[in-house]
């Protein structure tokens, strides 16, 4: 059967034409689905055909074999011209002016395919799911090969109204992290850490300081220095007394030495312990008043005197 002189025959529309982008018409919504504009000529041919609705097309490159399908958004096109999104000739392998070949076809609902994203940038969307919800309502039918890892139960599947699972490939910029190998050679036990070794504090040790004297002069010794780490019973000599005497020293010396770490008071200061504590005691007894015994009183013990003078 032959149609207005571009070739029309049989029970099913199959033709073929000459295909341009959408930005050769003005219809830019082109670029955001996978509709054509055919011309109207095939409108009528549809329309005298038991065709399923809604109209899906395979288009068909013959130099390169590269196959896709589409739907059809309009029947205004010059005749023996169709319009194509940009990214679909891409796809085919097509140029400005080559010829495609348009097949009428029926596809099965699609029950699973699986998208590959371009770039890394996909990973942050925060609503794949909304976002491919509203972008696939421009499409009609999905291909494997157009962008698309696999599509089920067909490779070509209609998805108008239809429950479709989705899944997704790595991005096509997606690079396996590396995996540092540990460059030490490995051992069965687990890894022994070598904790810091802790210093120890210095104790406190109490009457350790220099002496200083109330009456502002200065001492007559020096006062030796006490290490932290000695034990109690080996202090220096100066803090348990000042020592023994050696020979050659004067009682005046001696007793001149003071105890470390103590103050000392007055003019006891030059005595020994024993000296203060016998002077200590007469002066508490001096201090202690002598109880004195009163008088008692006695009646009529006083002087006698007479009236008469």
């Amino acid at each position: 059967m032959y149609f207005e002189g571009y070739g029309y025959h049989g029970a099913s529309f199959e033709q073929t034409y000459r295909c341009y982008p959408a930005s050769f018409i003005d219809k830019p919504q082109l670029e955001s689905g996978d509709k054509i504009i055919m011309p109207p000529s095939a409108l009528d041919r549809l329309a005298s055909l038991h065709i399923d609705y809604p109209m899906l097309f395979e288009l068909r490159n013959a130099a390169t074999e590269r196959m896709s399908h589409c739907g059809v958004l309009e029947f205004i096109a010059e005749e023996g011209m169709i319009y194509m999104p940009y990214w679909m000739m891409e796809n085919m392998l097509l140029q400005e002016g080559d010829t495609v070949r348009v097949k009428n076809v029926t596809l099965p609902k699609g029950k699973y395919v699986k998208l590959q994203p371009h770039t890394m940038d996909f990973l942050d969307i925060s609503n794949p799911k909304a976002i491919l919800e509203t972008t696939l309502r421009n499409f009609s039918c999905l291909t494997t090969g157009d962008n698309i890892v696999e599509t089920k139960p067909a490779n070509a599947i209609s998805i108008i109204e239809t429950d479709c699972e989705v899944d997704f490939a790595p991005p096509l910029d997606y690079k396996e992290p590396e995996r540092v190998v540990p460059s030490g050679p490995s051992s069965k036990g687990p890894a022994q850490v070598q904790e810091p070794p802790v210093e120890e504090e210095p104790k406190f040790n109490p009457f350790t300081g220099a002496g200083r004297r109330l009456d502002g002069k200065p001492l007559n010794y020096q006062p030796l220095p006490v290490s932290s780490s000695e034990p109690k019973g080996k202090r220096p000599e100066a803090a348990n007394g000042g020592g023994q005497q050696t020979s050659g020293s004067t009682p005046q010396s001696s007793s001149s030495r003071q105890h470390q770490g103590k103050l000392v008071f007055g003019s006891n200061a030059n005595r020994a312990p024993k000296e203060v504590k016998k002077t200590v005691e007469k002066e508490t007894k001096q201090e202690q008043p002598e109880n004195k015994e009163e008088p008692k009183f006695q009646a009529f013990t006083g002087k006698k005197y007479s009236l008469k003078g």
